[in-house]
């Protein structure tokens, strides 16, 4: 199987300047890999760095020291090296993020925030909005909500706001921090059909599932973190 993510040997802590440059270890010297159209999920107690190493994935946290070579467009960028614009373009055309909050520009609608990142990609406005509605829909958010911005919504209704804009492309890498919180029955087995369907079209997926039913059900294996 071809990697679309290859950690080796990351390093993270944090410095607490306002305590006296205390230093907290998160991980050390980590190795993981990820091969296309497989699901890996972080297994470990709150603590052991699960959301720290997504957010470093991502390129939101700077590691300490180590590797994160990521497969984007036939090459590899090493996201702990990049520079912020490639990290932008890593962002907008390989790797999906579905965090545990929802964060958009206030009184925007609820289906323009869903379509933009696939608009962000010079996708014709037609095709974003048929496809975002199509996920709305199945995600279970009445119509009578699209034309709404999302701050007033629920938790569990801007969790699939959240999955929807997550899933309008089809990313080579999925990042998934707890993507069925505050969700009910339903809805997780939709976002579980979701998370299937990108490792069909051969997504590598990392994703941190608290439910332990969610997590049987989509993880090739589990990689187990330690505090």
């Amino acid at each position: 199987m071809i990697p679309a993510i290859d950690v080796i040997d990351l390093t993270k802590s944090f410095t607490l300047h306002v305590q006296g440059g205390v230093r907290i270890p998160v991980f050390d010297r980590l190795r993981l890999t990820v091969a296309q159209g497989e699901c890996v999920a972080l297994y470990g107690p709150s603590g052991a760095g699960k959301s720290s190493l997504l957010r470093s994935l991502y390129g939101n946290y700077k590691p300490t020291s180590g590797q994160i070579m990521v497969r984007h467009q036939g090459r590899l960028v090493d996201m702990v090296q990049a520079e912020e614009r490639e990290i932008v373009e890593v962002r907008k055309h390989t790797m999906g993020f579905v965090s545990q909050f929802l964060r958009v520009v206030p009184r925007v609608p609820s289906l323009e925030v869903v379509v933009e990142p696939l608009r962000n990609l010079g996708v014709e406005r037609e095709k974003c909005k048929t496809k975002g509605e199509f996920l709305l829909d199945r995600l279970r958010i009445p119509k009578r909500l699209w034309s709404v911005a999302p701050a007033t919504f629920s938790g569990g209704e801007q969790q699939r706001i959240n999955v929807a804009r997550s899933f309008m492309v089809d990313y080579p890498i999925m990042l998934l921090d707890e993507p069925t919180a505050s969700l009910d029955a339903a809805n997780c087995a939709t976002v579980i059909e979701l998370i299937k369907e990108a490792k069909e079209r051969g997504a590598a997926v990392v994703g941190i599932f608290h439910d332990d039913t969610v997590r049987s059900a989509v993880a090739d294996r589990v990689h187990e973190m330690t505090p």
